[in-house]
């Protein structure tokens, strides 16, 4: 494997870009692409990789040598001679840091994407990021050619922070989509950033609602609505925990839900209510015929992570990877063009909440997360340890959840105003 390609060995070599044991099996990956494209009648690079990669898959290649696979391509295509050794195989080309291959630089961006696991959802925003950025470059300069420098994301992030007042999560998101759009897709080190306007995050109470208010939400809410509002509230969940929820995730037994690769990539465990064990065993039981239905019908195959997936071909059809709430209807996925049933959407949940919170006449302004900061702040209120609740909630940091014991106090331990003490007397 030392005499396989040997100029990209050494150009990995030089750049400490992969210990030194690895780098003749990255060559090995790459020279099995490049025989691989050289048959192909085509020269679009986002296709032919992905093409690529989805052929090892179908080999009996372990998961490792997959994404081993995976590593080299990028390294070859993203960073090695800029892509020029790539244009001596196949007539087409990498994106280029001009606005005139848009649409080639965003299919690139797409490729890229999947082919490191970023997920749908992140792929959908970090394209969008990049939209609205050509644009703004394209309204802004006058050689949109020559535009696409460090220097115009900093103005861009300046021009959302004091122009368009976005908060600072929006304009991190934001910052995030760029830096991989510049390094990963274009292959330009971004330096000099360390000036750029940022917008402030200063500390943001929850809002929070109190036990009778959550008890008149839950009065104007009816069928699934309740169990979803009971599990938001009751375990503390995030929107997309909930709505990922499979059945194995429920251990009715030792009272558990389990949270699956939550914010941060974690896994963690919480609580599952006493109260909604029976209407969930009810909910089970409709799910579940409704997944036999979907399997007669020749469906009934959910969506798992590409590596499970391939480890477990059959896997998505089991009963104990289904959804706990899924979408009523089939639908194609966008990525496999596979027919399956998702789970159910978050937009149904939100609008089902916002309708119960104005029904209910509460003068807050309640979301979804707000029973999640509900919860946290009543198990407070019970007197259950903040580490506990920190747990719980699957905060990385105590000073995260912290944030609810000052909504606890307020509701539980305000100073009588002088007002009030005035009129006493």
């Amino acid at each position: 494997m030392k005499d396989t390609l040997p100029d990209f060995q050494e150009f990995l070599k030089n750049g400490k870009l992969a210990p030194e044991r690895n780098i003749p099996y990255l060559a090995h990956w790459v020279s099995r692409f490049l025989f691989f494209i050289s048959k192909k009648d085509h020269s679009d690079i986002s296709s032919l990789t992905i093409e690529f990669i989805d052929s090892l898959k179908t080999e009996n290649i372990a998961d490792w040598q997959v994404s081993q696979a995976e590593e080299a391509l990028l390294l070859y295509l993203n960073h090695f001679k800029g892509g020029e050794v790539l244009k001596t195989v196949t007539s087409g080309n990498l994106p280029q840091s001009s606005l005139s291959d848009k649409a080639g630089i965003l299919a690139e961006m797409k490729r890229l994407l999947r082919l490191k696991h970023y997920s749908y959802r992140t792929e959908i925003v970090y394209l969008d990021w990049a939209e609205r950025f050509f644009a703004y470059v394209t309204e802004t300069t006058k050689d949109a050619e020559a535009a696409l420098t460090p220097d115009t994301i900093k103005n861009y992030l300046g021009y959302l922070a004091i122009n368009k007042r976005v908060s600072s999560s929006t304009q991190n998101q934001a910052f995030n989509a760029l830096i991989f759009l510049f390094r990963d897709v274009l292959g330009q080190e971004l330096t000099g950033l360390s000036g750029t306007v940022r917008a402030k995050k200063g500390m943001k109470l929850p809002v929070v609602l109190s036990v009778e208010e959550v008890k008149s939400l839950f009065s104007k809410l009816s069928g699934s609505a309740v169990l979803i509002a009971h599990f938001l509230y009751g375990s503390g969940l995030r929107l997309m925990e909930l709505a990922r929820l499979r059945v194995q995730d429920i251990d009715f037994d030792n009272n558990l839900l389990i949270v699956r690769s939550g914010k941060g990539d974690k896994d963690r465990s919480t609580i599952l209510p006493e109260a909604i064990r029976e209407p969930l065993k009810l909910h089970l039981e409709k799910v579940k015929a409704l997944h036999e239905k979907d399997l007669a019908a020749g469906f009934g195959e959910v969506y798992l992570p590409d590596a499970l997936e391939r480890k477990y071909p059959n896997a998505g059809k089991e009963w104990i990877w289904q959804y706990v709430f899924p979408s009523a209807k089939l639908s194609v996925d966008p990525r496999s063009s596979k027919v399956r049933r998702h789970h159910i959407s978050e937009k149904a949940i939100q609008t089902a909440i916002t309708v119960a919170v104005r029904k209910a006449g509460i003068a807050k302004h309640a979301t979804v997360h707000t029973l999640r900061h509900s919860f946290a702040t009543h198990l407070l209120m019970n007197g259950v340890n903040i580490r506990e609740v920190q747990s719980l909630l699957g905060h990385k940091s105590l000073e995260t959840t912290m944030i609810y014991t000052h909504v606890m106090r307020e509701m539980t331990n305000a100073p009588k105003s002088p007002l009030d003490s005035l009129y006493e007397h």
